[in-house]
């Protein structure tokens, strides 16, 4: 597989569910000029009226800044990698396989293809894990 697999920082905020909670949050990133390239958000099952959004990439001071105004910071527990590459029938089984074949647990996955080109947020508990899974995908 040709493959394009880096290490991403995923920033996490807490945000109200309720109509424009999430729209508050991104409106205040979009106007500090970041241009994200993955947003997923949930409600949290363990707050009732709260939900979460994880977004990368923010880069710069300005961007940073204005994340961390509305609650934005570097997730410590989630360590990602994001993989790109070209699109097929199987991707996801070939990815996952790879990983799983050198006992690397996964926390999280979403991807998407877009034409022909694929794109794989992947989720890990460690560092040493996502470490571990770039070698094994970059020689997959």
């Amino acid at each position: 597989m040709d493959l394009v697999v880096e290490r991403v920082d995923v920033w996490a905020a807490t945000i109200e569910d309720r109509p424009g909670g999430l729209s508050e949050v991104l409106a205040a990133l979009r106007d500090a000029g970041a241009n994200l390239q993955f947003v997923i958000a949930r409600r949290a099952s363990d707050a009732p009226g709260k939900g979460v959004v994880f977004v990368t990439p923010l880069q710069g001071d300005h961007e940073i800044r204005a994340a961390a105004q509305v609650g934005f910071n570097v997730t410590q527990s989630l360590h990602s990698i994001r993989v790109m590459g070209r699109d097929k029938a199987g991707i996801g089984a070939e990815l996952t396989q790879a990983l799983a074949g050198a006992g690397i647990n996964l926390r999280g996955l979403s991807a998407s293809a877009i034409g022909p080109q694929f794109v794989a947020y992947v989720a890990f508990d460690s560092l040493d894990d996502a470490n571990k899974a770039i070698g094994v995908l970059q020689t997959a």
